[in-house]
């Protein structure tokens, strides 16, 4: 064959690559532009009445009559007379039901005297398991639902931090990532890499190419024995915020290296997710014995046991009408029992067709989708997160 007519003979080299790479990110930055018009920057949505009942645990008349008696403060109103609410504005009103409700307990959900943080892993040994999904959801539920909530990403590929808003490559290129509060030369507080975002309640550290470089220089900082090592590094970065969070969620790189490793020591639960499908589970059955053995080779280096206060398995992408996925979860929970959680994270076209636009389905406009996809979608994000809401306040020694 002519290498001349098939474009062999040239090659493509790195430089090509390169600018495959700029070509993609000025145009996804373009596209994020054109997104979060005017502000560009992403904003949240309002929530109807039926949604904030839901989120503060009160019936839908309760809170109507909460507003006609001026207990609450009134809100935005559209031109049919329903009431929409800020984020914000909920949180206002989880204060007020805290001050005069009858069990205030009941609507005040974070951390008291004595609660520890909770840290929290997402994690899993191969990608497609929906770990960014889950954690973003889980991130925006709880943050609505009144827990101050930090999110780490700590995937080089910065898939959580770009569903925030960030073009990681061109905003963060120079540094200002969760890389800076690890790294072993001139590190730097980890309050120092938060960024406050659109979501009350909810800040987060962002990822970037450059953590990847995590990697390198944690093998070569083991060989010189450079103190503190790599499991009680974001351990020690997280003291310094500590009281500012009731709960952080982390995102974890689909593999087993240093960067899994940190966040295993620094955290007190893991959510491992898996795809229920025999590929899958027999990956899952690998990325558990390989974290066994590498643990306790931590633990004896740090000289302390790590223990967790839960490992929850959450199935994702499931579809209850699959035969073979449906006899893949029983057999799941058969072998692990009580550790897989009831309730599964469904695949959903509203998840997916949100996601399209960096936005879960707690941002998107109801209005754009189905209203039946979406109610499932929902439903089924809304009971995973009670569920483990449940865990944590069972980690707190409520409940």
């Amino acid at each position: 064959m002519d290498d001349r007519n098939t474009g062999y003979a040239q090659g493509i080299g790195s430089s090509d690559i390169g600018a495959f790479a700029d070509s993609l990110a000025e145009s996804l930055d373009r596209q994020m532009k054109v997104a979060f018009e005017p502000e560009e920057r992403k904003s949240l949505r309002r929530f109807s009445s039926t949604e904030v009942a839901e989120l503060l645990r009160v019936s839908t008349s309760n809170l109507r009559n909460r507003h006609k008696d001026g207990s609450f403060p009134e809100v935005h109103t559209d031109g049919r007379g329903h009431r929409f609410y800020t984020a914000e504005e909920v949180d206002d009103l989880r204060n007020i039901l805290v001050r005069t409700g009858k069990n205030a307990d009941a609507y005040r959900p974070g951390r008291r005297d004595g609660d520890r943080l909770q840290v929290i892993s997402v994690v899993n040994f191969k990608g497609g398991s929906s770990k960014t999904t889950a954690t973003i959801h889980l991130a925006h539920r709880y943050a609505l639902r009144g827990y101050r909530v930090l999110v780490l990403d700590l995937d080089p590929q910065a898939s959580l931090t770009t569903f925030f808003g960030f073009r990681p490559e061109l905003e963060f290129a120079e540094g200002g990532t969760i890389y800076d509060a690890l790294r072993y030369d001139d590190q730097v507080p980890l309050s120092e890499v938060i960024q406050k975002t659109y979501f009350h309640k909810l800040d987060m550290v962002p990822a970037g190419l450059m953590l990847s470089e995590y990697e390198t220089e944690t093998a070569n900082a083991l060989a010189r024995r450079v103190q503190p090592i790599f499991a009680e590094r974001l351990a020690l970065a997280l003291e310094e915020v500590d009281s500012d969070y009731d709960i952080v969620l982390i995102d974890c790189p689909p593999q087993l290296g240093f960067l899994t490793l940190t966040a295993l020591a620094a955290s007190t639960g893991l959510l491992v997710t898996v795809v229920p499908g025999m590929l899958d589970i027999a990956s899952m059955s690998q990325f558990l014995k390989l974290a066994s053995e590498t643990v306790k080779a931590v633990e004896e280096a740090i000289g302390r046991h790590v223990t967790w206060d839960f490992v929850k398995f959450l199935i994702t992408r499931y579809e209850p009408s699959d035969g073979p996925q449906t006899q893949m979860a029983g057999y799941l929970r058969s072998i692990l029992a009580g550790q897989v959680m009831t309730e599964p994270m469904l695949k959903s076209t509203a998840i997916s067709d949100a996601g399209m636009t960096q936005q879960t389905i707690y941002e998107v406009d109801p209005s754009q989708l189905i209203r039946k996809t979406i109610d499932r979608a929902l439903t089924s994000v809304n009971s995973v997160a009670d569920e483990l809401e449940q865990t944590i306040q069972m980690a707190w020694g409520r409940r």
